[in-house]
């Protein structure tokens, strides 16, 4: 359905993208995985026809020559984009991002029966229609940016790092969602950083790396490929420690790579306490034992001649004046305890 041969762009110099090749059919999701700057986003651009740089090669869909068409006839011929960082229209409602997916001609006589299948596929965001996109999160934005996208009723719907962002749970879901577009007859581009949950909705799979596609196969069998797992799945990465000799278990971490503290007495502690404060540790718990037990007998006294009658008839009021005085007291002491430090740090020079 969907054919790119010889597709190269260039940035100035620069050679984004070189002679990449790929095809995608109907009901089919591939993904498209490669390492930051490889040319991924490049490549949906050139697609979508958004691309800033100089394209050539040939992109066809069906047949039709997409390679030099403007962005809103690509779209016209069936090709949807789901941007990097979704795109939406954050002052907008749900459903007006919505209606806006169906404002080309190819989508007009549809558009019931798009929005229809988009509820059938998100179904919170029938509650959310009058909600404004810019107060949603980030799983529910890339839900409306999906939506939005499904509603100009494209045959194929290419996406650009649609996970980003969001919480392992909404990834679950949104890789879920998508095999559901596809199981709709949709054709599916994703470029995704996610390899491991890609690679297990995906029917078939390339590699892009610097610019170019090194490598073509089945989903299932670029899972299993020893150089993808450890490319993009994280396998076979090892610590810093050395290998075991043979019938020998790694050892547990020597004791000297782990932090240390110096444990003091608790006499010691009390005196460094002291020195900062000016006075012993007990001689405070005494003075705020005794103001509590001021501020109660003051405040019983209080209640027995009738001066808190509206506190009792409203919400107690609370006594912060003692609080207060003693933060003060604390505050004065520091200053005092820094000052002095600072003298006794000048002296010493």
């Amino acid at each position: 359905m969907l054919e790119v041969r010889n597709l190269s762009v260039n940035y100035g110099q620069h050679r984004a993208l070189d002679n990449a090749a790929i095809r995608l059919d109907r009901g089919e999701i591939v993904v498209i995985l490669g390492a930051n700057g490889a040319g991924k986003s490049t490549l949906l651009k050139a697609i979508s026809g958004i691309c800033e740089g100089k394209v050539t090669g040939e992109v066809t869909l069906g047949g039709t020559d997409l390679t030099h068409m403007p962005a809103d006839q690509i779209v016209e011929e069936g090709v949807a984009l789901v941007p990097e960082g979704r795109g939406v229209f954050g002052e907008l409602t749900v459903r007006e991002n919505l209606t806006l997916g169906a404002y080309g001609n190819r989508a007009r006589d549809e558009e019931a029966a798009n929005l229809e299948r988009v509820y059938q596929l998100f179904p919170k965001l029938i509650e959310r229609g009058g909600q404004v996109v810019r107060t949603m999160s980030g799983g529910e934005q890339q839900m409306v940016a999906i939506g939005r996208a499904m509603m100009s009723n494209p045959q194929v719907l290419t996406l650009d790092e649609p996970s980003l962002g969001l919480s392992p749970l909404l990834c679950k879901e949104l890789f879920a969602n998508l095999k559901l577009v596809r199981d709709l007859g949709i054709g599916i581009l994703l470029v995704e950083q996610n390899a491991k949950q890609s690679l297990a909705i995906a029917d078939r799979g390339y590699l892009l790396e610097n610019a170019h596609i090194v490598h073509e196969d089945t989903a299932s069998k670029l899972r299993a490929d020893p150089a993808v797992q450890a490319a993009y799945l994280g396998a076979g990465r090892q610590d810093d420690r050395p290998a075991p000799k043979s019938g020998e278990a790694h050892a547990d971490p020597p004791a000297r790579t782990l932090p240390t503290f110096e444990l003091r007495p608790a006499a010691q502690t009390t005196r460094s306490a002291d020195a900062v404060l000016g006075q012993s540790v007990a001689d405070l718990v005494a003075r705020a034992a005794t103001s509590d037990a001021q501020n109660v007998a003051n405040r019983r006294q209080r209640l027995q001649s009738g001066q808190t009658r509206q506190a009792r008839t409203s919400k107690p009021a609370i006594d912060t004046a003692a609080h207060g005085d003693r933060l003060t007291a604390a505050l004065h002491e520091i200053e005092a305890a820094a000052a002095r430090a600072r003298r006794n740090a000048h002296r010493t020079r």
